[in-house]
């Protein structure tokens, strides 16, 4: 598999190696000192694009692959208001794009564990729900992406909270993410419902970018030769 790099910063890097000792070509990397480089041609040279960008840069970066025909995978997040257009895009280029806020298959099956849970805890209304997320203090955006997906799903199956908010709260109709940078911290999640009579608690915890970076990868592979809009849920199959 030949791929493009677009953002070539720890994670970019953390790809570039893992992709390498999987047997795949790195045949272009794009980063902020040689956006000459970013060109049509040179994407057409690529099967697959991953781009791990700055939220200021990820919709142009995601347009140019789409409109070179290369099917792109990004994690980028801080972007997302800008998501339903660049899924339109994808369709009118008939290219193929996955958009993830956390590539992690760890973090996916966290997802799915947190949907659950949600739904089990709507007929639960003793229980209050919070969200807590950990990162390291380069990470640009607050809340995190992936605690974003997190409150999206509570917030779709527990009918008595209306909408989240990046600080600890008394609303009881509002959901609480609590962010915090703290160096290191690869990135940790953490659901907590907590009544007077007892808590619970789900949790991950990243020990590392590869999960992340693997993660990322295996998407890359699996939208080769595919058109449309995918999510990390079509590519795990759940």
């Amino acid at each position: 598999m030949k791929i493009a790099l677009i953002g070539y910063g720890k994670m970019g890097k953390t790809i570039e190696h893992l992709a390498k000792t999987k047997g795949h070509d790195i045949v272009l990397i794009i980063d902020k000192d040689n956006l000459q480089d970013f060109t049509k041609e040179n994407l057409q040279k690529v099967d697959v694009a991953i781009e791990f960008s700055q939220p200021e840069s990820a919709f142009e970066n995601i347009k140019k692959c789409l409109e070179a025909k290369v099917p792109v995978i990004t994690g980028t997040t801080g972007w997302l208001d800008k998501l339903s257009e660049a899924r339109q895009i994808c369709e009118q280029t008939g290219s193929a794009m996955i958009q993830a806020t956390n590539f992690s298959i760890g973090v996916n099956i966290f997802f799915a564990l947190n949907h659950y849970l949600a739904k089990m805890m709507n007929a639960q209304p003793q229980y209050e729900v919070k969200i807590e997320e950990i990162h390291h203090t380069q990470k640009l955006d607050k809340p995190s992406g992936t605690a974003i997906s997190l409150a999206k799903d509570i917030l779709n199956e527990i009918e008595r909270k209306t909408n989240w908010v990046n600080h600890e709260n008394s609303n009881p109709e509002e959901l609480a993410i609590i962010s915090k940078r703290i160096d290191p911290a690869p990135g940790t999640h953490e659901v907590t419902y907590q009544s007077e009579i007892d808590t619970i608690k789900i949790n991950h915890e990243a020990h590392s970018r590869e999960g992340f970076a693997l993660g990322a990868i295996a998407a890359a592979a699996w939208i080769v030769g595919k058109r449309g809009f995918f999510t990390m849920q079509d590519v795990l199959g759940f």
